[in-house]
C-alpha cells in the first residue's frame, strides 16, 4: 500500500492496525524518499483466511452417495 504523508497523518491508526493484522507493507512517500512500515513479526497464515461457510468439509467419498439430480436444470 502508497500512501502520502498527509493521508498517513489523517489515518494514522488505521494504518498501523492494518499493517500488524495483514502484514502487509505500508511505504509512504515524503519529499521525494520513500519510507515503510511493517511488522516485527508477521501474523500467523492460519489467522488471516477468510472463512468460507460454503465449502464441503468432511470425507469426500460421502458425496458420491447424494442425490444431486434436484440441483441441475437444464
Amino acid at each position: 500500500m502508497e500512501l502520502t504523508a498527509s493521508k498517513l497523518r489523517a489515518d494514522i491508526y488505521r494504518v498501523l492496525d492494518h499493517v500488524l493484522d495483514t502484514g502487509e507493507v505500508v511505504e509512504i512517500d515524503r519529499r521525494g524518499r520513500r519510507l515503510r512500515i511493517t511488522a516485527d513479526e508477521l501474523p500467523s497464515r492460519l489467522a488471516v483466511l477468510v472463512r468460507r461457510p460454503e465449502a464441503i468439509t468432511g470425507n469426500p467419498d460421502e458425496l458420491v452417495d447424494i442425490e444431486w439430480s434436484g440441483e441441475w436444470t437444464g
